[in-house]
């Protein structure tokens, strides 16, 4: 097992759910992710990381399979422009390669918002650490274990 995904594993544990990551195959869009795991797109959990302009950190945005970041709507929301995170800083700061950002389990933990699409689901599913493996889990539960704050940053 990767030092990735036992972090993501660890966290989940930590954090009281009882959820273990699976290998599911490589999926590049969330719509291949849905299909591997035999879900609505919306309910894959993407992890979207930007860089903080004034900041210089990496943030966090958890998002719904079928919605797409508004840039505009999500630097209003971290108070700050917004750029793209390259991997060397994602993967200082979270651990995790570009594919496999799971939303729990960084190194350090980045400022992170949440989509309330998600929590339309009873379940839905996210990157374990790996590009090959994805943990389910409540909606509400990841809201907590990533400590991030709810918030309309969608287009």
């Amino acid at each position: 097992m990767s030092k990735s995904l036992k972090r993501v594993t660890r966290a989940l544990h930590e954090g009281g759910v009882e959820s273990q990551p699976v290998e599911v195959g490589q999926a590049t869009t969330a719509q291949m992710a849905a299909d591997l795991v035999g879900c609505e797109v919306d309910q894959i959990a993407k992890s979207i990381m930007f860089r903080g302009e004034e900041s210089g950190t990496a943030l966090l945005f958890i998002t719904a399979g079928g919605n797409r970041v508004d840039a505009g709507k999500a630097s209003a929301l971290a108070g700050e422009p917004l750029g793209k995170a390259d991997a060397a800083l994602i993967r200082a700061q979270t651990g995790f390669a570009i594919g496999g950002v799971a939303p729990v389990g960084h190194l350090t933990r980045p400022r992170a918002f949440f989509d309330p699409r998600l929590k339309v689901f009873g379940k839905v599913w996210a990157a374990a650490g790996t590009p090959r493996h994805v943990f389910s889990i409540a909606p509400d539960d990841l809201l907590r274990l990533s400590g991030a704050e709810e918030g309309d940053f969608t287009g």
